[in-house]
């Protein structure tokens, strides 16, 4: 089965199930006049700091066979760039060629400890050779809003937000329940929105129809469906895992809102689910490149919004599943190993462990 068929059976069943068998990008109609599609939700926020990349030159966005710009195929976001500046960096925004080429220089050839001792190996999971962070992007941060490339300060609401999950962490324990154990393995969400990249496995999949968008993530398998009709929201009461997207284009730029998040979803930055709010801007600016922008407007949480960049790279070949755990047998495996360590705190306790 080639390509085109591919992709004709994954939107046949995004339309009909909101499942998605992919496939590389559709065919295209460069000049293609798209229809005008308004912004069904309120102004985005903002970042001074947040400059588009500008297109290669003398390149144009490719448009699909209705008219919009196409942003299909397999990306990669993976980067060891970190998300906020390091503080021995102060002001530096941008490394030199030197810089990058020996911050990456230093990242392939990490030291491998494994050997070093059974806990250590343990606890580096992989060696070297599984690992596929990506390369920097050449700055000292993600963020580039605001200027000092960190997070901004929480709100002292935020604060008794996370003052009252540590005490509730505490009082619960890690291992009482499979519902204590994070979602990643759990095997029910990993990267989340926005999709930060971690170690391996950034990649995702973008699919198009007239008035839907839908991207999968590699890891664990999950699709988004990003309706572009005009829709409102949902109603407040209904949260998921990937939140409530509502996109539309401004220009070239795919412009994707997302609300209505879970009160217990995971990310990488603390959060206040209940108002958090993710502006995303997708932007194709090469024939293999997308200028990705992200906001996080999560006022209960921080004292204003933040903005990072985070390029993704086109990918030749198609997703396979990610099947997690088969069965997920490690989940009971955990649980038992807090029951193993509990029995023989007990025994320590009332000296009658051997």
């Amino acid at each position: 089965m080639n390509h085109r068929m591919l992709l004709s059976l994954g939107v046949s069943v995004v339309m009909a199930v909101g499942f998605v068998a992919l496939a590389s990008a559709a065919g295209q109609a460069p000049g293609a006049t798209r229809s005008a599609q308004a912004p069904s939700t309120a102004p985005s926020p903002k970042a001074a700091a947040a400059e588009p990349a500008k297109p290669a030159a003398n390149w144009k966005a490719p448009r699909t066979p209705w008219g919009d710009p196409d942003l299909q195929g397999t990306w990669n976001n993976g980067t060891i760039t970190p998300l906020e500046r390091p503080r021995n960096a102060g002001e530096k925004e941008l490394l030199s060629k030197e810089e990058e080429e020996e911050i990456n220089a230093q990242s392939d050839t990490r030291a491998d400890q494994r050997l070093a001792n059974k806990a250590q190996d343990v606890e580096l999971a992989y060696n070297q050779f599984w690992w596929d962070r990506g390369a920097s992007i050449g700055r000292t941060s993600l963020i580039i809003d605001p200027k000092d490339g960190r997070i901004p300060p929480v709100t002292p609401n935020g604060q008794k937000l996370l003052d009252d999950r540590a005490a509730a962490r505490r009082g619960r324990g890690a291992g009482d329940s499979y519902t204590d154990r994070p979602l990643q393995e759990r095997c029910i969400l990993y990267h989340g929105v926005p999709p930060l990249p971690t170690g391996y496995n950034n990649n995702y999949e973008i699919v198009q129809v007239p008035g839907l968008v839908a991207i999968l993530h590699e890891e664990i398998h999950e699709t988004r469906l990003i309706p572009l009709d005009g829709r409102p929201h949902m109603p407040s009461s209904v949260t998921q895992w990937l939140g409530d997207s509502r996109g539309h284009w401004e220009g070239d730029t795919l412009v994707v809102e997302t609300t209505n998040f879970r009160s217990d979803v995971t990310s990488r930055f603390p959060v206040d689910p209940e108002t958090l709010r993710i502006i995303e801007r997708f932007r194709r600016i090469g024939p293999k490149d997308i200028d990705y922008q992200f906001t996080v407007d999560n006022p209960t949480m921080y004292t204003r919004p933040w903005t990072a960049t985070l390029p993704m790279r086109h990918e030749s070949g198609l997703i396979y599943e990610y099947a997690c755990h088969e069965g997920n047998y490690a989940i009971a495996h955990v649980l038992a190993g807090f029951r193993t360590q509990e029995k023989e705190a007990a025994e320590a306790a009332s000296g009658t462990r051997k």
